[in-house]
């Protein structure tokens, strides 16, 4: 099932032969915390930082190591000629995506792009980005962090292993509230969802394919959902948006089934793989032991030490998709994990969320 992808050797910064001529738009709290600290383990070479305020981007660039810094992107992109942008911002009054219009602009100035997630606020959007990026011949990645953690990896090695079978049925549970139905109209009232929504949904597809329809029950005093899923292989699932939980609680649980066998990821860093193993016969057995060659294997991180794994960069899986990204422009491939056609995926299902009301179904996947 491979274990290569988790052990492999990380290289620092400044041992790259080669790095990236970057630019970063946005200087908010989250690209601080999680973005710009994971260029230390990427061929990257930060240029310049743009932000509305003059101030925070001449402080990020001072920290980051970045030599200038503007508060006008277009200036920017024209005086560094970045080979690529990151992009991390908010939304606009009307609830709109900020960063389309920035990556557009990126685009059309040459620069390959990463943005975080979400990519856009409609299909529609996602599809002109495509467009633009066809034309210009550059990549845009979008940050969907969760399916480049090593244990999300591990995963999608296991449900895909011969052993495993083909996947059947799949439940997360992540704690995210949905509008009434009357609401999501309003871009504005579904940002925080639309926000979250990527982290479940980009796992749902990585790991089971294309979703073919959903229906949805939604409760109103926290708005919490749970909602039935068909994909188009024929495997169903769950995702409950568990809403009202404890902030106390583990955030996420995921759990795949294939052919006696299944896999559970808990609070995103333990992962249970119970293996096929033989069936019990009823009444007759007296040890609730599982035969050692097909018994349960568990993997969970340790916290003592200072090594990268123990580092939220590394184990939430912020290091690899940024060095995926780098790569896919080293290499000239085009990339299959946060690439725009999952993005479209992704606002697909957020339109079904919007247009369907709880207990009807609705198709998703418009192809």
């Amino acid at each position: 099932m491979g274990t290569t992808e988790n052990t492999r050797r990380i290289t620092y910064q400044f041992e790259y032969e080669e790095r990236l001529r970057c630019a970063f738009i946005g200087a908010g709290g989250h690209s601080y915390r999680n973005i710009y600290p994971a260029f230390q383990y990427a061929p990257v070479e930060l240029r310049a930082v743009c932000d509305l305020d003059a101030g925070r981007a001449a402080a990020y660039a001072g920290i980051f190591g970045a030599a200038r810094h503007y508060s006008d992107h277009r200036v920017m992109l024209e005086r560094e000629k970045p080979t690529a942008v990151f992009i991390v911002t908010s939304y606009d009054a009307d609830g709109r995506v900020q960063a389309l219009d920035l990556a557009l602009d990126c685009l059309a100035a040459g620069a390959h792009v990463w943005m975080e997630k979400p990519t856009a606020s409609s299909t529609a959007e996602v599809a002109k980005l495509a467009e633009a990026a066809r034309l210009a011949d550059r990549i845009v990645v979008t940050g969907t962090k969760t399916v480049f953690s090593p244990v999300m990896r591990k995963v999608k090695a296991i449900v895909s292993s011969p052993e495993f079978g083909e996947p059947s049925s799949i439940f997360i549970r992540y704690p995210l509230s949905m509008p009434s139905f009357e609401r999501r109209a309003s871009l504005v009232e579904m940002n925080w969802f639309l926000d979250c929504i990527f982290h479940p949904a980009a796992v749902l597809f990585h790991l089971m394919g294309s979703i073919d329809r959903i229906s949805h029950e939604w409760e109103a005093k926290t708005g919490a959902s749970v909602t039935a899923i068909r994909f188009q292989s024929g495997a169903v699932g769950a995702l409950h948006l568990a809403a009202g939980a404890s902030p106390g609680s583990p955030v996420d649980r995921t759990e795949v089934i294939g052919n006696n066998a299944n896999v559970v990821i808990e609070n995103g860093t333990t992962l249970t793989y119970y293996r096929p193993t033989p069936a019990r016969e009823s009444g007759r057995v007296g040890s609730f032991l599982t035969p050692t060659e097909s018994a349960p294997l568990r993997w969970e991180p340790e916290y003592t030490y200072g090594q990268l794994y123990n580092k939220n960069l590394f184990y939430l899986g912020y290091v690899d998709e940024i060095v995926y990204f780098c790569d896919c422009i080293m290499s000239g491939t085009a990339p299959d994990r946060g690439s725009l056609t999952q993005a479209f995926r992704i606002l697909e299902l957020f339109e079904a969320y919007r247009r369907a009301e709880p207990g009807t179904w609705t198709t998703v996947d418009a192809k």
